[in-house]
């Protein structure tokens, strides 16, 4: 960790920051004029069609943001930080899926876009260019690192792209899944993506530095436009965008079973969903939470979407503290 390290780390931040900022007044009346409105499904909580019609794929405004700080990080460094673009490339491919689905659905006017089938294709296919990137840049097996331990494990390449595709994929519709009330995904993101700029600067990855970095100040930025009551979603566009920053992260790092600790409300939102879905089918309608994905149960209990974006976000920090000061081994 280096003063210059850290001086490039906050002027990549502030410029993500101020760009998502300047031109989010902008993203909004444009996507207001092109009346591309969210539609709320008429199963979800009954408050929540007072959301009708609000602007979707906001998430556009932090993904300039971040391109243009990513690139002016690399222009700072004097070089090109590959690892950084691509995992750029890999969120903005993951961006570019959400767009489709997301177009889908307003051509359509309701709340589905693309099948399952043919997102799950589209995000294979991205995660296999990414882990060929990988590969490239490899001059050895790679190892699996295990939290709260020194020990790293050499894994066979076969077996890691299987792996590699399955995380990727996963923390990606985990992201889009947290994505179901004012701020949530980006307030949970947001200290994941602190984490990492803090990993970056200790292990001296300017390229992990600078993605995270501009994450990060993307995402306060969008915030802004986002929490409770929001004037702007960030559609699928923006979340498959993180779930592509925050699974990239994680690999640039050689640490991808980290996402265990530091996105732990991810995997929470998404297994309950799976045990909605298995109870119910089991049981022959019954339900094990009121609503899932988890943060709708909640809600249905009485929290605010305020209460649960704070509550969810607080969790996530404490997480990730854990996972730098205890989880992380003295060198690795």
């Amino acid at each position: 960790m280096t003063p210059i390290s850290i001086r490039i780390a906050i002027i990549v931040c502030a410029v993500a920051f101020v760009i998502t900022a300047a031109i989010g007044p902008s993203v909004i009346g444009y996507l207001r004029k092109m009346k591309f409105g969210q539609k709320i499904l008429e199963i979800g909580p009954k408050w929540h069609m007072n959301k009708q019609n609000i602007p979707t794929m906001g998430g556009f405004m932090f993904i300039i943001g971040i391109i243009a700080a990513v690139l002016l990080g690399n222009v700072l460094l004097g070089g090109v930080a590959v690892a950084s673009i691509a995992m750029l490339g890999l969120s903005v491919a993951y961006g570019m899926v959400g767009l489709v689905d997301d177009y889908a659905k307003i051509r359509k006017r309701e709340n589905a876009g693309l099948t399952p089938k043919q997102k799950l294709v589209l995000q294979i296919l991205v995660a296999a260019v990414f882990i060929l990137v990988l590969f490239l840049q490899s001059d050895g097996l790679p190892v699996l690192w295990i939290p709260f331990t020194a020990i790293a494990i050499p894994l066979p390449w076969p077996l890691y792209i299987i792996f590699a595709a399955f995380v990727i994929v996963g923390a990606d519709n985990a992201v889009n899944l947290t994505d179901g009330v004012d701020g949530l995904a980006a307030g949970v993101t947001l200290p994941v993506a602190v984490f990492f700029v803090f990993v970056g600067l200790y292990r001296q990855q300017m390229d992990v530095v600078l993605f995270a970095a501009a994450l990060a100040g993307g995402l306060a930025a969008f915030l802004i436009y986002n929490f409770n009551p929001a004037k702007v979603f960030m559609g699928d566009t923006g979340s498959l965008f993180l779930g592509g920053a925050v699974s990239g992260l994680a690999f640039a790092c050689d640490m991808p079973l980290i996402l265990l600790l530091v996105g732990l409300i991810y995997i929470i939102e998404t297994v309950s969903v799976i045990l909605q879905v298995t109870y119910f089918k089991a049981s022959g309608g019954k339900r094990l939470f009121k609503m899932a994905p988890i943060h709708h149960h909640f809600e249905m209990c009485g929290w605010n979407e305020k209460k649960i974006v704070l509550v969810f976000s607080g969790v996530t920090m404490l997480l990730c503290l854990l996972a730098y000061f205890v989880a992380l081994p003295p060198v690795f």
